[in-house]
C-alpha cells in the first residue's frame, strides 16, 4: 500500500488557494482601474 504524504497534499492545496486568491485580487484591481478610466455618463432625470 502506498504511503500518503499529507504534508505535501496540504502544501499543494494551500498554494492553489493562494493562487486563486491572488487571481481574484488582480481581477478586482483591473475592474477598479477600468471603472476609474471610463466613468458612466450622467443620468438625466425623466421628463414629466
Amino acid at each position: 500500500m502506498a504511503f500518503v504524504n499529507y504534508q505535501f497534499e496540504k502544501r499543494r492545496r494551500d498554494l492553489e488557494r493562494k493562487q486563486k486568491q491572488e487571481a481574484k485580487r488582480l481581477r478586482k484591481l483591473e475592474r477598479k482601474k477600468q471603472q476609474a478610466q471610463a466613468p458612466e455618463p450622467p443620468v438625466q432625470p425623466p421628463s414629466v
